[in-house]
């Protein structure tokens, strides 16, 4: 009966969970209760595994495992109200700005498990763009791109854009304005993004969309990478410049 009900947790736990019942000394009310729950459970973290499958993250991570007390210029707050997800719900846009090695890509993937979600750094997306529209499949990629809930676009900036490409990204940014939510990582402020995408005037077009509806998110601190190399003994800090002498 527990197969054809698909209740396949409580089909996996069922003995377990009887004598759980038993030694709590669950009224049957109780157990039904713990019964439901773990089914639940189990089923709540299918999906979160296979959203992340599909949205082909690089990594699994989650805000519990990131560390704020490093990162002092981000507001926990601000985290927290993106990581509820109404910026997903409303098709708004969520930037991360920051130098290399202070978490982006960490807060990008660990914010958005359970909805509908592709990942995909910067290069590849643009390089797939390119190669649908020389193939003459340009349509076909920008609903692939199109469809999931939201998008999200990790290290932007790292490497310009050729000029073909930025058109290309407009698109795609088009595509989604207002409808489905987009979240980019960049190592370049905004006002950089010009020389990104080779094109100020393009770079203004996108920005324009994806500032529209935003929550812009800037972290200043040092490298997670490197703050470890540094614990270890394999860098050492900057040394500080020589004051001037006087005379």
């Amino acid at each position: 009966m527990l197969n054809r009900l698909k209740l396949t947790a409580l089909r996996d736990q069922l003995d377990s969970l009887i004598d759980e019942a038993g030694r709590r000394e669950l009224t049957i009310r109780e157990a039904l209760a713990l019964f439901c729950e773990r089914e639940i459970a189990r089923r709540d973290q299918r999906r979160i595994d296979m959203g992340f499958g599909l949205a082909r993250f690089p990594f699994v991570r989650d805000l519990a495992g990131f560390d704020f007390a490093a990162q002092p210029s981000l507001d926990k707050a601000q985290i927290r109200e993106i990581a509820s997800g109404r910026f997903i719900a409303n098709g708004e846009a969520v930037l991360f700005l920051g130098p290399p090695g202070v978490g982006k890509t960490h807060l990008a993937v660990a914010i958005v498990a359970g909805y509908s979600v592709l990942f995909s750094p910067a290069t590849t997306l643009v390089a797939q763009l390119a190669k649908a529209h020389a193939d003459g499949r340009l349509e076909e990629r920008l609903l692939h791109y199109a469809k999931p809930k939201l998008l999200i676009v990790d290290e932007l900036g790292y490497l310009p854009f050729e000029p073909d490409a930025a058109h290309l990204f407009f698109q795609l940014v088009s595509r989604r304005y207002e409808k489905g939510a987009m979240l980019v990582t960049s190592n370049r402020a905004v006002g950089e993004w010009g020389s990104v995408f080779g094109d100020p005037v393009v770079a203004t077009a996108i920005l324009d969309r994806l500032l529209h509806h935003s929550h812009v998110v800037t972290i200043r601190g040092d490298s997670y990478r490197l703050r470890e190399k540094r614990r270890s003994g394999l860098l050492q800090k900057p040394a500080a410049a020589p004051q001037p002498t006087t005379a």
